[in-house]
């Protein structure tokens, strides 16, 4: 199968520090090359893939001072990808709306995995492309617009055996805190979890431009490198480590939140999750199980005195059963051959040309 996969430029595929969705991508391509899959990648020039690069910008975009416009290197890249849509059975989109209007006017069909909320305005341009081709990444993520297309719903995966299982946290007890600093993470509520607690608190984060008023006013005041210490962004081996080694991994979104890999990141390192209630939280962790759900910040606080409650092993395997990327592929797969049956069939039940054989799409 011939498959054109669409990455963000923000950064690079794989990233080298933080960026869920670049990771997911990352994972998915490489594991459809192995698979025999004929992949070609749209993404930033440094990224690292088993697969085809094809890039209009030489570097993650995030990090380039030189950048002022990421919307003008985005259109760049739609329309190369989509220049050359006849080249491909299928085009899988990471991009958000920005690649709805280009699937409009080619026969090769796409898919478009949601990796972000519904907004107020994407809601529109959503509404009025409802008949293209939709994957979420949680059934709790359809919910604002149920009737768009859905073809598939795959829970991201990672690379579980690319975690170091931690049977014990480290001796000295803390509380991990992972992601964007940004009011819908969290943040400055993991914060008055730790000082009501008196846990120790240790912070990897990554700082946008548009969240630094934030940062400078509700964390940056209460982190004393003591109690609540901020370790800036970390890279997978430190990601790792620092989960690894924490009691629990606090996950206080205030959002829709439509996946959370940290959640899964965190649980195959042992460590168990204690989150807020909302979006996809209710079905990553087993509550009681893996972590624990709760409804307020309260009930966050409660639950750090009963951590010790939870089977560091019962966490790995969770997600082994539920999050690899094995499964997230198969799925992947399932989709494909579904949406390619339906495109390479006319009204008649009649197979008209293609470059694959439906057959071999498991």
């Amino acid at each position: 199968m011939k498959i054109a996969q669409v990455a963000p430029l923000w950064e690079s595929v794989p990233p080298n520090r933080y960026g869920g969705i670049e990771l997911v991508v990352a994972l998915l391509t490489d594991e459809l090359v192995r698979r025999g899959h004929d992949v070609t990648l749209f993404a930033s020039g440094d990224s690292q893939t088993l697969a085809k690069l094809e890039s209009v910008y030489p570097r993650a975009i995030r990090t380039d001072k030189q950048v002022k416009d990421y919307n003008a290197y985005l259109t760049l890249q739609l329309q190369k990808v989509y220049s050359r849509a006849n080249e491909f059975d299928l085009i899988h989109s990471h991009v958000d709306y920005h690649a709805l209007p280009y699937a409009n006017f080619v026969k090769t069909p796409t898919i478009h995995t949601l990796h972000g909320e519904f907004t107020q305005e994407n809601k529109l341009l959503f509404s009025q492309s409802k008949h293209q081709n939709y994957v979420s990444i949680s059934q709790s993520q359809r919910e604002p617009l149920p009737d768009l297309n859905y073809v598939g719903n795959v829970y991201n995966g990672i690379d579980v055996n690319s975690y170091q299982f931690f049977p014990q946290p480290d001796d000295e007890p803390y509380l991990a805190f992972l992601g964007r600093v940004s009011p819908q993470k969290g943040p400055h509520l993991a914060i008055q979890i730790a000082k009501k607690t008196g846990w120790k608190l240790k912070m990897a984060c990554k700082v946008d431009p548009v969240d630094q008023e934030f940062f400078e006013t509700q964390v940056l005041p209460h982190v004393d490198g003591q109690q609540i210490q901020l370790l800036g962004e970390v890279d997978s081996k430190e990601k790792n480590k620092l989960i690894g080694g924490a009691r629990a991994t606090l996950f206080p979104i205030t959002w829709r939140e439509p996946f959370g890999l940290v959640m899964a990141e965190s649980m195959a390192s042992g460590t168990p999750v204690i989150a807020m209630s909302l979006g996809s939280a209710p079905e990553v962790i087993a509550d009681g199980k893996t972590g624990f759900l709760c409804h307020n910040i309260e009930e966050m606080i409660l639950a750090v005195d009963k951590i010790s409650q939870v089977n560091r092993y019962d966490c790995r395997n969770h997600v082994l059963k539920n999050f690899g990327v094995s499964r997230m592929v198969d799925s992947y797969e399932e989709v494909y051959r579904q949406v390619l049956a339906q495109r390479f069939n006319n009204i008649n039940g009649h197979l008209i040309d293609s470059h694959i054989d439906l057959a071999t799409v498991a």
